[in-house]
């Protein structure tokens, strides 16, 4: 098997070759290693690489598999996680300068999960400042695999470029407007964002805690599902986890999904979207009716009017999540991320309680519409990844009409109440750039979601498209 075969198996595929001892978690972390000192200079995905951590773990898994005391599919996979997952005793930075010196004395319990699991943690991935919408003039920004110019998706993206260019066979992201989301449809892999309180956040630096989602990102719906059944269920450390017992994803995934009632609203799918975009969401959920779906006609709500309350909730919860910080350390922060904050110090109580209203009546207004359906389907932004220039992802923060939108109101309103969300490929346009098809179910709804993605999937090719690297 060829290095690039290998870099872009499946965790499924890889994990039938390692416990079959066909391959040794040595033999494939060591080629992962040398793929990202090969590929990583420029595509800049990995804020700090932990080779010797990692070969010393996939030693120690070899050694385990050989003496029968095999774990599961993530046994000898390697990995990464975001740079705002806490690792013991390696720097967790959260793409900032104020952090730069950050040591955690403890694993975040994701982190500590992934390896409970046999997983091999490789390194930690880039993002923007604190997970919002910037990046720190002191770090890389994330180079887009399919094309250099274009972006790579903002918050998660050191994960979704990552994992599209095989420098891991899958990654954990965050998600608090459309952080995996945006990664993944950029980058053209598969990104699940859990529900609300399903995977714990203890150790995981926050950017609004009532809006932050942990989830994987990988290149098949079958391995986001292997990585959350590793990482999700009731955390003692975060009394915001969900008692619901992990679920178990795989053992229905085969199941298809003839009578599952999908709703689509074309207006919704098309109005202010690239058309080749909206036109692959809609040939997806035909794909999916002729699988057996049963198709239901939706009148969407309108969301837009909910969707100002987004910016006051978040940088109001941002001031409070970097207390320690701010504003005694302001200048620390790049100009994106400060702005930020100083427009969250702003925010009054009044204000807060203004914006917390419009998220409860977003949410009731979806939860209305929910009633007759069991997952939506809608693009998970509004466009192919654009065309973008480092000074702009810089900062500062950039408003008013010609400044592109990722499409929040794809991604914000699943923020605000919680519910689980799955994107993946789901066609590629005229310039070769990934597009994507997003599924929003019913909260604790994840196997559902895995099961009919990846119905999709086996009806499709478009989560075997690679970008153009080697």
């Amino acid at each position: 098997m060829s290095d690039s075969d290998l870099c872009y198996l499946t965790i499924s595929d890889l994990a039938r070759l390692i416990e079959s001892k066909a391959i040794s978690p040595v033999e494939v972390t060591a080629q992962q290693l040398a793929r990202v000192e090969m590929l990583d200079g420029r595509l800049k995905s990995y804020a700090t690489v932990m080779a010797d951590r990692a070969m010393a773990a996939a030693k120690a898994a070899e050694g385990e598999i050989a003496q029968g005391r095999y774990r599961g599919p993530l046994h000898g996979t390697p990995v990464a996680v975001k740079d705002l997952c806490y690792t013991r005793g390696v720097r967790t930075m959260g793409g900032s300068r104020a952090f730069a010196d950050h040591v955690p004395t403890f694993d975040a319990t994701v982190v500590a999960r992934l390896q409970t699991a046999g997983a091999i943690l490789l390194g930690k991935l880039n993002l923007t400042e604190g997970a919002m919408a910037g990046y720190h003039p002191d770090f890389d920004i994330p180079v887009n695999p399919w094309r250099s110019d274009v972006s790579s998706g903002v918050s998660s993206s050191g994960s979704g470029v990552a994992v599209a260019a095989g420098l891991c066979f899958g990654a954990l992201g965050s998600d608090t407007g459309g952080s995996i989301r945006f990664p993944s449809a950029a980058c053209g892999v598969v990104g699940l964002k859990p529900t609300w309180g399903r995977v714990s956040r203890y150790g995981v630096l926050a950017l609004a805690e009532s809006l932050d989602h942990v989830g994987p990102m990988a290149r098949s719906v079958a391995d986001v599902a292997i990585v959350l059944q590793a990482i999700a269920g009731l955390d003692s450390n975060d009394p915001t986890s969900l008692p619901d017992p992990a679920p178990n994803i795989l053992s229905g995934i085969e199941r298809g999904v003839t009578g599952i009632r999908i709703g689509v609203d074309e207006q919704y799918v098309t109005k202010d979207v690239d058309p080749e975009l909206a036109e692959a969401v809609l040939d997806g959920v035909r794909v999916l009716e002729g699988l057996g779906a049963e198709i239901v006609e939706l009148h969407m709500p309108e969301l837009g009017e909910f969707l100002p309350a987004w910016p006051v909730l978040c940088s109001a919860e941002a001031v409070a999540a970097h207390e320690a910080n701010y504003p005694s350390r302001r200048e620390e922060y790049g100009p994106a991320l400060r702005e930020w904050l100083d427009m969250g110090a702003g925010v009054s109580g009044a204000d807060y309680a203004k914006a917390n209203n419009l998220r409860a009546a977003c949410n009731g207004r979806i939860r209305e519409m929910f009633e007759a359906i069991d997952v939506l389907a809608c693009p998970s932004m509004q466009t192919p990844p654009l065309p973008v220039k480092p000074a702009d992802l810089y900062g500062p923060l950039r408003r008013g009409p010609g400044v592109p939108s990722w499409g929040m109101r794809f991604t914000a309103p699943y923020d605000f109440n919680g519910a689980p969300t799955l994107s993946m490929p789901c066609g590629l346009n005229r310039e070769g750039l990934p597009l994507s098809l997003q599924l929003v179910a019913h909260h604790l709804d994840e196997a559902l979601l895995c099961r009919v993605g990846h119905a999709y999937e086996q009806a499709t090719e478009w989560h075997t498209k690679r970008p153009p690297l080697e």
